[in-house]
């Protein structure tokens, strides 16, 4: 029985910590993932936006007000960065450009988010 309480409470201390590390000061990587899944091809292949894309990379950049949420944002891009398989890095970097926004810092899973204001 003490095994299976150990068990139980390493089990729910896991799942703190991934709950805490996908959820950054109200921003969830999951939303930002979510609004970015409409340019997938185009971070792959380039091509044109779509207005999807455009939108959900709006709605990042206008979630994003306070400084805990850009660095959150920031976070969520690198994960998402290193994990879109073939992501083309210059692609990336000129996404923000295409959807007429702008984003203080380079789309790339070498980015310092701590330095964001």
């Amino acid at each position: 029985m003490a095994s299976f309480t150990k068990l139980a409470c390493m089990v729910l201390a896991c799942m703190v910590v991934m709950v805490a590390h996908n959820t950054v000061q109200g921003i969830r990587c999951g939303q930002v993932q979510g609004n970015l899944a409409p340019c997938l091809g185009f971070l792959q292949n380039g091509g044109a936006v779509s207005r999807g894309c455009c939108n959900g990379v709006r709605s990042i950049v206008n979630n994003a007000r306070t400084t805990g949420d850009r660095r959150a944002v920031c976070n969520c891009l690198k994960i998402a960065a290193g994990a879109v398989r073939k992501l083309n890095p210059y692609n990336a970097q000129a996404l923000p450009g295409k959807c007429g926004v702008n984003i203080p810092y380079k789309i790339s899973t070498s980015t310092n988010c701590n330095s964001i204001k």
